[in-house]
């Protein structure tokens, strides 16, 4: 067999392959985007203080952080934005200035480890903004995270947030 008729058959050959391989990576695209969307609304809860919508990107049990000082279940992810969200209204209660908050998410890349678990890595950023006339926005926190994520029944969440893994 000359070499144009190998290139040839071996050509075919990829794009059969390839023809195979479509739907999964249309799939992946589309678990991709669901999971992006995830981490948007993840963000809109955290950043509007809104409990049942934060723990709503949750697994039942899901976590916010680890260790001994973890947020762990519904129950304990809504107390900790309330608790947040309450501190606030103090504080603009005792007229004291109060930014609006801004979470950041950057350089994301998500790893898929089957077609239901998945691995969110990013780096974050939580920002200040001005609280008024003269005042600047503010990085108030910096760092890594390793998120868990699960597909529980078609729809992606949050099994483990932890913004300060150790490697």
């Amino acid at each position: 067999m000359n070499r144009n008729a190998l290139v040839y058959k071996f050509a075919v050959l990829n794009f059969i392959l390839l023809l195979g391989a479509a739907p999964v990576l249309a799939d992946q695209a589309a678990d991709r985007d669901a999971i992006e969307a995830l981490m948007w609304r993840y963000t809109r809860a955290l950043d509007s203080f809104d409990p049942d919508a934060y723990a709503a990107v949750y697994t039942a049990d899901g976590q916010f952080g680890s260790g001994t000082t973890a947020a762990k279940g519904a129950e304990a992810l809504k107390k900790m934005i309330a608790g947040i969200r309450d501190g606030r209204v103090k504080s603009k209660a005792e007229g004291k200035a109060v930014s609006p908050m801004f979470h950041m998410t950057t350089d994301s890349w998500i790893e898929f480890i089957d077609d239901t678990h998945a691995r969110h890595h990013s780096y974050w950023l939580t920002v200040f903004g001005a609280a008024g006339a003269g005042s600047k926005p503010s990085i108030e926190a910096a760092g890594r995270g390793v998120d868990d994520l699960v597909k529980v029944n078609g729809k992606w969440l949050i099994k483990v947030r932890d913004v300060a893994p150790r490697d």
